[in-house]
């Protein structure tokens, strides 16, 4: 006569029937118990209730990777909106344009998070303004049309308010000292009011991933809409 040990410890046992939940909230342990079921059925039986089961841990991995990605987005968007916001706030305060184009180079480009940024407004204009030599790294001054044709890059397309694009050749006429780095840049076009030329603001940077066609327009347009009514108070 043999004697057949049990196989479960009785201990283990007693809590398992205790609080079953347990096992049912550890995923592991639950395919573990699948498998070994589905091993003890052989391979001529299909288990619909396992295969049911798989089904359903995929939906809930792929529901919970949403969920992720959804609240990431969130908190990327409520943070470009803070950023934008305080940019527009600090562009807001100067008394004096010259003091304006400065904090815009510094400070505005800081919380931007732009490495380089510039002011195009065209002008028929064929003299050279002192006032614009002195504050040619943040203002151009360009001939009618070059807006439209540099958002455009030569293209006969319609001209966006904000265009975003990689790049690989930047302009130094655009990005200065900065222009072997600059990998991305934001073109705003900018309308100055009713019988004046178009203007144009670049942020540029060296993240080639930072402005993408990919990327949503939104809270740029705004930051446009903004700068445009700021510049069209400095012009009046």
């Amino acid at each position: 006569m043999s004697s057949q040990s049990p196989a479960i410890d009785d201990d283990l046992r007693n809590r398992i029937i205790a609080d079953p939940e347990a096992i049912l909230e550890d995923q592991d342990l639950m395919r573990a118990l699948i498998a070994a079921n589905e091993r003890s059925m052989g391979t001529n039986i299909v288990d619909l209730r396992g295969i049911a089961m798989e089904r359903l841990e995929a939906r809930l991995d792929r529901l919970e990777d949403t969920h992720r990605n959804v609240i990431a987005a969130a908190y990327e968007n409520l943070a470009g909106t803070n950023q934008i916001h305080r940019a527009v706030l600090r562009m807001m305060e100067p008394v004096k344009f010259e003091r304006f184009l400065a904090d815009l180079k510094g400070d505005v480009a800081d919380i931007l998070r732009v490495d380089a940024i510039r002011l195009i407004l065209e002008s028929a204009a064929t003299e050279a303004d002192p006032a614009v030599a002195r504050l040619s790294d943040v203002l151009g001054v360009a001939e009618p049309g070059f807006v439209h044709g540099y958002v455009s890059a030569g293209r006969d397309t319609g001209t966006r308010q904000v265009t975003l694009r990689q790049l690989s050749d930047a302009q130094p006429d655009i990005h200065g000292d900065k222009a072997p780095f600059i990998r991305s840049e934001a073109c705003l076009t900018l309308d100055l009011g009713p019988g004046r030329l178009p203007g144009l603001l670049v942020m540029g940077s060296e993240d080639p991933h930072q402005f993408t066609p990919q990327q949503g327009t939104d809270l740029l347009t705004f930051f446009a809409g903004v700068f445009e009514r700021v510049m069209r108070r400095w012009l009046a």
